[in-house]
This record gives structure tokens, sequence and C-alpha cells, in this order.
């Protein structure tokens, strides 16, 4: 990568931000393109978050991406935020629109890209997400408007009646359960929550009545306990790596107007798991 005076900036704003993948993602398709761009991580302590945020315009940066914990926090530093990162109440990517800050949310539509690159379909399917946290916003605003059947699951009762609510403005097949007790039924069983991030963390759900039929996602990007119960089960698996990969692909695109190089973006992920 060669900087010059008329680089373009983008990058990522999070605390912290020293595990992140995305840098080497978005660089190597930088450099693919042959574009004029660098991403950096900044790590932005949560007392900076509104400075760091003024600092886009200030800085002339393109865009940046927003992770944990500022994804929430940021909202009400830009100047618009469109109806999807509005909906879901988080927004992970910021464009600097000529000195105009508009907020996105990718996270869901990278989810079912990934799901539709894997071949897992969802027509007609019974879909239960776990948690309702912004993760499953991001996710169900984007599952309630396929022809699933969707069921949200969350130890916060309040946080679970709050999105069925919104998720029922714009369909009605929408319901939740308080405890899991069928996990034979459902098609399609997807972990929003953080639980598998550590390896002493507690299953989601019980497995033990798992089967060959199902499909078990986990948002985490590396192959959890969860996963790897399920893939014993003889169930088809699907970690959180295709959902960094194509979130930040359409980010890339909003940033660029450029058709991104996922192939490229791929690579450099997966070079980093391995």
């Amino acid at each position: 990568m060669k900087l010059s005076g008329k680089t373009k900036i983008t990058g990522l704003f999070g605390y912290p931000v020293e595990h992140t993948l995305s840098p080497a993602m978005h660089n190597a398709a930088f450099d693919e393109l042959g574009i004029d761009y660098c991403y950096v991580a900044f790590p932005v302590h949560p007392d900076s978050l509104k400075d760091a945020v003024r600092s886009i315009r200030a800085l002339n940066l393109s865009g940046v991406n927003i992770t944990i914990p500022h994804k929430e926090k940021v909202i009400p530093f830009l100047d618009k935020v469109d109806e999807e990162a509005s909906f879901i109440g988080a927004v992970n990517t910021i464009v600097n629109s000529q000195g105009k800050l508009v907020g996105y949310n990718t996270d869901g539509r990278g989810f079912i890209q990934s799901l539709s690159e894997s071949g897992i379909s969802l027509e007609g399917k019974i879909v239960l997400v776990l948690g309702a946290g912004g993760a499953s916003r991001a996710i169900s605003y984007y599952l309630c408007q396929k022809a699933v059947e969707l069921i949200v699951c969350d130890i916060d009762r309040g946080k679970t009646e709050n999105l069925i609510q919104d998720l029922k403005k714009i369909r009605d097949n929408i319901s939740s359960v308080d405890t899991i007790v069928n996990a034979e039924r459902y098609d399609i069983i997807i972990n929003a929550t953080p639980l598998g991030l550590k390896n002493e963390d507690p299953l989601p759900l019980h497995t033990s009545l798992l089967n060959p039929n199902q499909t078990v996602c986990d948002l985490i990007y590396k192959k959890t306990q969860l996963l790897q119960d399920a893939s014993q089960k003889g169930c088809t698996t699907l970690n959180g790596l295709g959902m960094l990969l194509w979130q930040g692909a359409f980010a890339f695109e909003l940033w660029t107007g450029k058709k991104p190089p996922v192939d490229v973006m791929r690579k450099a992920l997966f070079s980093i798991i391995k």
C-alpha cells in the first residue's frame, strides 16, 4: 500500500479494536482495485466518542465502521440515519457525504447474504433467533421480510417484547418463547448472543435434541462449542465470518461507490483466521 497526499481514509471506531480483522480485509480490497484509500483501526474510548465523530468531518475521513461499544450511542451525533439502521437502533457504518454524516447498518444484509452464499434457504422455514439485542435486531429486520416463521428467545423479557412489537410493524408471523423446549421443531437456529466468545461460556441452548435436518448459525466468528456440538449431530453449521465479510463488502461499496472484490476480501480474512 502506497499512501499519498490524496489518500482517502476509512477506518473503525471501537474500544477495544486490537482484535479487529477489518483492516486486512478492506486494505486488500483497496489494493486489488488500485484505489487510493486506506483503512485504520481507531481505539475510541466511550468518553471520546462525540469528539471522534466530529473528527470525521474535521479530518475529512471518507467514513468509518462502528463497533462495540458505540453502535447505539453514536446515533445522536449523526446528521442522518437510514431507515434500516433507525429500526435496528444501531449503526455500524458512517459515510461522510460532503460533510454530512449518514449512518447505516450493514450487519443484517451481511448475514442474509452469508446464508444465501452458503446455500441455506429461508423459504418456508421456522427460524429461532437466540437473543434480542442489537445483533438480533439487525438480522431479524431482514428475516421477517422473508417467508419464514420467526421466533425470538431472550432472558430479558422486556427487550424481547420490544423487538417483537417492532418486527410486527413489518409482518405478523413473529412470536417469542421464554424457554426452548422443543429445539427439534426449528429448521434454523441462530445464536445472536455473545455466549460462546469465551470457552467457559455456557451453551445458549441444550444441543441434545438437535437433529441432522437442522441448520445452526452463530454470529461469532469462530467455531463455538454450539457449532461443534451441532456439527457432531450432523447439522449444517455456519459461523459469523461470512457475515463479517459481507457487512464489510456493503460498507466498502457505500464509501467508494465501487463493487467490492469479495473474493479478495474473503482471502484476506481467512489468511488471518487460519
